[in-house]
């Protein structure tokens, strides 16, 4: 009899080894897939963050995605976020960086724009000065004034449309 209890006990104990051997194994198997998964998101987001450095309107695209991700994979997300030390790959600070370079593009496009037609219209005028007024002369730089305003308007509108949709990620705001 005390021999049967010593063997119902090892093969008690070696069951419940196997158990705990095979499901540390279990454990060990989906920690490595989440960082697998954490490592194909990183992947996937890290050249946002070189597209965004490069032009904040790749913003407009990559946050969207990012959020996607984010929200598919949480506990990766924040593994990733934790590995980052802030969110991953767009935090607060970046989405206004982006918001305020792409306000500082504007302006310098604006002072290039307003010389570079400066100088057009000075041309002609220059011309006209010259050789004297003619509906030519005068056409042409009435068409200037016209590209002139026309280019501002067409660059101002998209300014604006990626400005508000820059702000709208910054604030946390979906688009």
């Amino acid at each position: 009899m005390a021999v049967t209890v010593v063997a119902a006990l090892i093969v008690a104990f070696a069951i419940v080894w196997a158990g705990a051997k095979v499901a540390h194994e279990l454990a060990s198997a989906r920690e490595d897939r989440a960082r697998g998964r954490a490592l194909q998101l990183l992947s996937l987001l890290a050249p946002a963050i070189a597209a965004a450095d490069a032009d904040p309107r790749a913003l407009i695209v990559w946050q969207p995605l990012a959020r996607a991700a984010r929200e598919l994979f949480p506990a990766e997300s924040s593994a990733l976020d934790r590995a980052a030390g802030g969110p991953f790959p767009f935090g607060p600070e970046r989405l206004q960086a982006a918001h305020a370079r792409w306000t500082a593009d504007w302006l310098a496009w604006e002072r290039t724009h307003d010389a570079e037609y400066k100088l057009k219209a000075a041309a002609v005028e220059h011309e006209i000065d010259s050789a004297g007024s003619s509906p030519l002369s005068r056409a042409r730089l009435d068409a200037i004034e016209r590209e002139k305003l026309e280019r501002y308007q067409r660059r101002y509108e998209e300014y604006i449309r990626v400005a508000k949709t820059l702000q709208a990620l910054a604030d946390g705001r979906r688009t």
